[in-house]
This record gives C-alpha cells, sequence and structure tokens, in this order.
C-alpha cells in the first residue's frame, strides 16, 4: 500500500474558489474563512481566519494545518485556531467525505488516502514546512505524513491519535463495529426515529470528559451541523469506510505500520492526551512517548477525546513552546553551523 507522493514530484496548481452555492454549507464562526481547493481527482474544503488587514506577503507568522478526526470536520479547531492565531497562520482541512469536503474520485478512506490529500494540499499551497496538528484519525494521518514527508512538517501535534491498540478499550468497540459489514445500516435502522439532539448528544458523550463542558449555544450548532451532514447522501459511506481504513491501519506491519512510522518521525512532536478519553485509551501516552524520538507529553485528567475542544487554552500554551522550542533549537544551529564555518582553519596555498 503506497503511502505518499515522494518529493520532489511536481506540485498540481490548487484551483481556489468559493464553495458551490448549491451546497448547504457547513457555519463560518466570526473571523473564519471557508473554500475550497480543486485538485485532479480531489476537492477539500479549508477553514482559515482572516489576518485583520495584514497583507499575506508581509504576514510574517509560521504556517499551521490542522486536520480532523474521524466524524469530525474542520469546525474542530475552530477554538484552538483563534487561541493561535497571534503565533501561526492557521488553516484547518475538511479531509475527503467530511466537513464540506466531498467524496474523493477514487473512493480511497484509508489512512494513506487520507495522508495522500493532506500531502497533496501542503505540496499545492507553498506553505511547507507547517506546524501539523491532527486528532484521532488526523492523528493517525498526520503521524504517517510527517514519517514519509519529513520535509512538510516543522512540528508535529497530535491530539489523542488513532496509534494501533491492541485491544481496545471496551468504550471503543461501537465504534469499530463501523468497519463491520451491516452494523451501520443496522445502527441507521435501529436509530431511524432519534431527534438530531439525541445524536449529537450521544457522540458529545463519547468525545468530551465532562459534556457539561459544552454551552448551549455550542451544543445547538453542533445539532445544526450533525442535521447538515447526516443528510449527504455520502456521509455513512465516508464513516464506515474511514473506520475501516483505521482498523487496516491497526493491523498493517512492515514499514507502514504506523508505530514503526511513529519511531520515524523527525519533527519535535507534542502529545496531548486525556484521562478521561473513552477511544484511546490514556495508557497509551506512554507507548507514544517512547516511540516518538523528540516528543514531550501533555496529560489532561480531565479531558476526553478531544482536548483541543474540551481545553483549548492549555492546548494552546503547550503548542506554543513547541513551537518557540524549535524555533530556538533550529536558531542554536544555524549559529553552530555558522561559528564552524567561521573557524575553518584555511589551507595552505599550494597544498
Amino acid at each position: 500500500m503506497s503511502s505518499t507522493e515522494q518529493p520532489g514530484a511536481p506540485a498540481s496548481a490548487a484551483r481556489t474558489a468559493a464553495p458551490h452555492p448549491s451546497l448547504t454549507r457547513s457555519r463560518v464562526g466570526e473571523q473564519e474563512t471557508l473554500r475550497t481547493v480543486s485538485l485532479p481527482g480531489l476537492t477539500l474544503a479549508v477553514r482559515g481566519r482572516r489576518d485583520d488587514g495584514e497583507a499575506p506577503e508581509k504576514d510574517s507568522r509560521p504556517a499551521a494545518l490542522y486536520v480532523h478526526g474521524l466524524g469530525g470536520s474542520s469546525l474542530n479547531w475552530s477554538a484552538l485556531m483563534r487561541q493561535l492565531a497571534p503565533d501561526v497562520r492557521g488553516e484547518a482541512i475538511d479531509l475527503p467525505g467530511f466537513g464540506d469536503s466531498p467524496p474523493p474520485d477514487n473512493g480511497d478512506y484509508s489512512v494513506s488516502g487520507h495522508a495522500r490529500a493532506v500531502i497533496r494540499y501542503l505540496d499545492s499551497c507553498g506553505h511547507a514546512p507547517v506546524h501539523l496538528l491532527g486528532n484521532s484519525l488526523g492523528g493517525a494521518v498526520t503521524t504517517r505524513v510527517a514519517a514519509v514527508r519529513p520535509d512538510l512538517v516543522r512540528t508535529l501535534t497530535l491530539v489523542s491519535p488513532a496509534l494501533p491498540e491492541i485491544p481496545p478499550q471496551r468504550t471503543a468497540w461501537p465504534t469499530a463495529m463501523l468497519a463491520i459489514p451491516g452494523i451501520a445500516s443496522l445502527f441507521c435502522r435501529l436509530t431511524r426515529d432519534w431527534p438530531a439532539e439525541r445524536r449529537t448528544g450521544g457522540v458529545l458523550g463519547l468525545c468530551y470528559g465532562d459534556p457539561a463542558r459544552v454551552s448551549p449555544e455550542d451544543f445547538a450548532a453542533a445539532v445544526e451541523e450533525y442535521a447538515r451532514r447526516a443528510e449527504l447522501p455520502y456521509f455513512w459511506d465516508a464513516m464506515v469506510r474511514s473506520t475501516r481504513g483505521i482498523v487496516d491501519a491497526y493491523t498493517l506491519g512492515g514499514q507502514h505500520a504506523l508505530w514503526r512510522q511513529a519511531e520515524r518521525v523527525l519533527a519535535p512532536t507534542l502529545l496531548v492526551y486525556g484521562g478521561r478519553d473513552q477511544l484511546v485509551a490514556f495508557r497509551m501516552a506512554r507507548r507514544a512517548s517512547a516511540a516518538f524520538r523528540d516528543s514531550r507529553l501533555l496529560t489532561l485528567p480531565d479531558a476526553g477525546h478531544v482536548a483541543m475542544m474540551e481545553y483549548p487554552e492549555i492546548v494552546a500554551g503547550a503548542v506554543r513552546e513547541l513551537i518557540d522550542d524549535a524555533d530556538t533549537a533550529t536558531q542554536r544551529s544555524d549559529d553552530s553551523a555558522a561559528g564552524a564555518g567561521r573557524q575553518a582553519p584555511a589551507t595552505p596555498e599550494g597544498d
């Protein structure tokens, strides 16, 4: 299973436009933007933030790219993007088939397929290397990107990454069972009379350490988004196939095994784990810390699966420290290389 396009592959010229008016779009928050990027066989919705009048060519902030998890969208990153706006030029993509992105033409929802989508976007936008952030499925995707295309990644932040955990904790079994043929259609039949509020409450109860942290306004917005996406004809297909992609990645061996690729990541890495996560076990934090060679760990005992939504201020502070330390290390390396060059003895003429 091929993981990526290789360095040096010609970048496709991205054609950007507003989302098609005939499609119902997700909400766009204050100071946010939403656009689509069309590449051959692939269309991605990209959420960004307005730069308060700063001309793009004068914007000195480094670029950041956020990648959501299974069943999520770029909206999952709005709170953290807002926190980090003074520090980075952030964009969050909707993976193919999620959020406002239509399905990929080739129907590939594997972890490698999603990774290729991220790589193709980064190759086309010209912002790399970026500070790359991923949650859940997005954590597995960005781990693969960082491993096989280190030239695209400055730092890596993983929030509850979906790295192989066998067996998974029991609370994650119902989600994993979506990969079994017929389970999704059975679930739809059993829950067809459920209102969007009940469905949304179930999702938030699974993802949040304390669902009471969700404000009434945010809950209403989540209900609206769930109802919108449930009407999309490819909603369950994207969910089921992406779940199968995670299960396949869990069992994959050799050079494409996710834990093997985690060991190959060169970028400084921040790992964020929640003590109340029902989908990725808290115990996996220790294994991840050992696997990523240049890693640091942030544990939030009361957080669930989406710490960047539950505790955006704390996560943003840890990301800033990661970025600052990476910049300092780069500066030291550059200064050391420059000093070594100045101190190198001249070769005597004629020798």
